[in-house]
């Protein structure tokens, strides 16, 4: 079994930072990529970036220049920073990461969520 644990969310003024972090745990035997997702309230869960080993990055176009997402291998942890939040930004942000557990298992786990609120 392998957790993730979000962490960084919080209430912040529009044009503020934030750095969200997703620390795995558990039976991690490698991370081939860790992906942000969010859902903002009430609407569906979004794709907000990606970070693959050996591919590279990738982001929504909404956050492209504004989101920089990153992994610390050696901690297993992957992180988001924040910059320029918008109001629209405001949402529940999920970490994912997919890999091998120990065992050669592949695994594909969600973190539990946190909160992100822009106000203005």
């Amino acid at each position: 079994q392998v957790q993730l644990v979000e962490s960084g969310g919080g209430l912040v003024q529009a044009g503020g930072s934030l750095r969200l972090s997703c620390a795995a745990s558990g039976a991690v035997f490698s991370i081939n990529s860790m992906a942000w997702y969010r859902q903002p309230p009430g609407k569906q869960r979004e794709f907000v970036a990606e970070i693959q080993s050996g591919v590279g990055t990738d982001y929504a176009d909404s956050v492209k220049g504004r989101f920089t997402i990153s992994r610390d291998n050696a901690k297993n942890t992957g992180y988001l920073q924040m910059n320029g939040l918008k109001l629209e930004d405001t949402a529940v942000y999920y970490c994912n990461a997919a890999g091998s557990s120990t065992g050669w298992r592949p695994f594909n786990s969600w973190g539990q969520g946190t909160q992100v609120t822009v106000s203005s």
